[in-house]
């Protein structure tokens, strides 16, 4: 009954409710209006996530503490939390520590433009339009094929990813082609459209949910008697994003690691 009446309410403009659509991640130009270097909202976010992660981590960095205080404990638990599940059980220690600052650097990064996405004054992840994740997931790839190519050799190491050991040759006519296609496309490709698609799908979620919760709370109908239920669900949105902001930080420094340990390993 509520759906129904909710949908019949929005369909005659009984409700002022917001409709999410792509136009939200492309807001209207803040500076530089039509030429390459537009400036708007989405940039804004990026910028004031990246000063902000300089900022708290220069802060850490220099009053650091053999005991630690508070903000230094939960900044070492994430970092031991990425480096016993993330870093050393995909790279080794010797590796691990070799590669850790990359990424670490790519957790707390993506980590941060996601939960933008649910931070009050922003309500945008950094993550959700196309740039961002394409240049993470480009970082990736150039890291993972130039380490790559200085342990095996150029045409070394295209044979190291393309031509598995252990497979009958005639084989390879095959699969050497849709090995190169994996390691020149699909891995930075499904990098990419992963970390976009479930921010992107997250913020219609929550705008959805909350738009609704105060369309209905500000409704004049008996649907007001609703607003508890829908609120508690729009709250369980929100906690559920802020779950998937941390999971997808946390996929793509696994997947990140793993790229860069195909890629050195001897064998695959």
């Amino acid at each position: 009954m509520i759906p129904s009446e909710t949908s019949r309410l929005v369909a005659e403009g009984g409700l002022d409710f917001h409709t999410p659509s792509l136009a939200d991640f492309f807001p209207d130009a803040i500076l530089f209006a039509g030429t390459p270097f537009e400036f708007n909202r989405v940039q804004l976010i990026r910028l004031i996530v990246v000063v902000g992660c300089l900022a708290i981590t220069y802060a850490i960095a220099s009053r650091a503490k053999v005991v630690p205080g508070r903000i230094q404990s939960i900044f070492e638990i994430f970092m031991g939390f990425i480096r016993d599940n993330a870093i050393e059980p995909v790279l080794g220690k010797a590796k691990g520590r070799r590669f850790a600052p990359m990424l670490y650097t790519l957790f707390f990064l993506i980590l941060s433009m996601n939960l933008a996405g649910v931070t009050p004054g922003l309500n945008l992840a950094g993550t959700s339009v196309i740039g961002m994740p394409f240049l993470l997931a480009m970082w990736t790839f150039g890291t993972y094929v130039y380490c790559g190519m200085k342990q095996h050799g150029f045409l070394g190491y295209f044979k190291h990813e393309t031509m598995p050991p252990g497979v009958p040759k005639p084989v390879y006519i095959l699969l050497a082609p849709i090995e190169f296609l994996q390691l020149a496309v699909v891995r930075w490709f499904s990098l990419t459209v992963r970390l976009l698609a479930n921010m992107v799908a997250g913020h219609m979620m929550l705008v959805v949910f909350i738009s609704l919760t105060q369309a209905i709370l500000f409704s004049g109908t008996w649907l007001i008697a609703a607003t508890p239920f829908a609120g508690a669900f729009a709250l369980g949105i929100f906690g559920f994003e802020i779950f998937v902001a941390l999971l997808q930080a946390f996929i793509f420094t696994v997947l990140s690691a793993v790229y860069i340990n195909m890629a050195t390993s001897e064998s695959h």
